[in-house]
């Protein structure tokens, strides 16, 4: 199949060769052809430039984007969405003056999550999530990180794992899937935490291992959850069955898990509400991916990550959505992108590089998605009519998706 999308008011991500990596001053440079064409060869982008040049491209498909804007779609590297039922409950308590923490210490929070999940058939667990992931596509989502993390047993995390195949081999989008066993301390091992890392080391990562389905290990290095030593210890035996790390990090309290997550070659280093000097200087020497998930630091009412400070000092940073029952319930990019601006105070240009090229970057996929350059997968979001990119974050209350294209297939 082919598509011509033609007349198109700025082609935004534009890169003539492959970019996989936006840092420092250079987020602030998002490249964009006006009144130009995109053409798609089944899955692929196969040309584009401005419309002078259009003349003579015939495709089975022809889209006229007058007036619209043209951009790859997200790149949502952190996302726990293989959950089941909600925590409306807890969203109350919260309103009622009740902290996560509080919440979590009487068998809220994660281990309610983990609570509902181990009693959901694998069927079902899988309907729920293959809808949130479908919302998340029409909204402009077409690469997604999976995280386990809401079983906290071996065979309710290998469940996640089999539901996130599932996903993986039923949609368009571009799923990176995420051993996150290591999320919270199941109530049974409230006082033998050692006894469960031993779980998760010894029986959880190998049998994960052999289903093939998980890329990644992450921990949720913090306080009252992992510290720097359990932490080091997961992603030790994780490395050893070939999973890349990544790490929820400062969230709540600073620990050392940055430089921790930069000395084990992180992929990315996830949250960074709470940073100091020492975290931005062992991030400058490194190939870690900082992320941000401002909708999380809005929903939670906790600082957010300090954005400024990051890219001021050189480094790249991406963004996400963190969607998760508790502390994230969304799966709006298109919000994360927003927030990014008005809570983070990124420019649009630099929030629509944390949330495309970079993001993608955060999963290990930029060398094939996050930006309009040739021989890249098909992945595009075609906007209703605006002024220019930077109306995507200033309508933040407004979905500003007309057309979604995943793998070259209109949706």
């Amino acid at each position: 199949m082919s598509i011509l999308i033609k007349n198109i008011k700025q082609l935004v991500q534009v890169h003539e060769n492959s970019v996989t990596i936006v840092k420092g001053k250079d987020m602030k440079t998002l490249p964009i052809l006006e009144n130009a064409y995109l053409y798609i060869q089944d899955d692929t982008i196969v040309e584009f430039g401005t419309m002078d040049f259009c003349k003579g491209i015939d495709a089975e498909t022809i889209i006229d984007a007058t007036g619209k804007i043209v951009l790859p779609s997200w790149c949502d590297s952190h996302t726990h969405i293989v959950y089941a039922g909600n925590r409306v409950s807890e969203f109350v308590d919260r309103i009622n003056g009740m902290s996560y923490a509080e919440i979590a210490n009487r068998g809220g929070g994660i281990l309610n999550s983990a609570k509902q999940l181990q009693d959901t058939s694998e069927e079902d667990l899988y309907e729920q999530s293959i809808q949130r992931l479908d919302e998340m596509i029409a909204m402009g989502t077409g690469a997604v990180e999976i995280k386990t993390g809401y079983g906290l047993t071996v065979d309710a995390e290998l469940k996640m794992l089999k539901v996130i195949k599932r996903i993986k081999q039923d949609s368009l989008a571009k799923i990176a899937p995420t051993l996150l066993a290591a999320h919270a301390i199941p109530s049974e091992y409230k006082n033998d935490k050692a006894s469960y890392i031993s779980k998760i080391i010894n029986e959880l990562i190998p049998k994960a291992s052999a289903l093939r389905i998980a890329k990644y290990i992450d921990v949720f290095c913090e306080e009252g959850y992992f510290s720097i030593e359990d932490t080091a210890k997961i992603l030790e035996a994780g490395k050893k069955h070939h999973l890349i790390p990544k790490i929820h990090v400062n969230q709540f309290n600073i620990l050392g898990g940055v430089k921790l997550g930069v000395d084990y070659n992180a992929l990315s280093v996830d949250h960074l509400e709470e940073l100091n000097k020492d975290d931005i200087n062992a991030l400058k020497s490194s190939k870690t991916m900082p992320v941000a998930l401002p909708a999380c630091s809005y929903f939670l009412g906790i600082p957010y990550t300090p954005a400024r400070a990051i890219i001021d000092a050189g480094l790249p940073l991406a963004i996400a959505t963190d969607y998760n029952p508790g502390s994230t319930p969304s799966g709006n990019m298109n919000f994360v992108v927003s927030t990014a601006c008005i809570k983070l105070k990124m420019t649009p240009e630099e929030a629509i590089n944390a949330a495309t090229i970079n993001g993608a970057y955060a999963m290990g996929f930029s060398n094939m998605y996050g930006s309009i350059t040739r021989g890249k997968k098909a992945n595009i979001i075609i906007t209703k009519p605006m002024d220019s990119y930077a109306q995507i974050p200033y309508e933040f209350g407004h979905n500003p998706i007309d057309t979604v294209i995943i793998n070259g297939q209109i949706l």
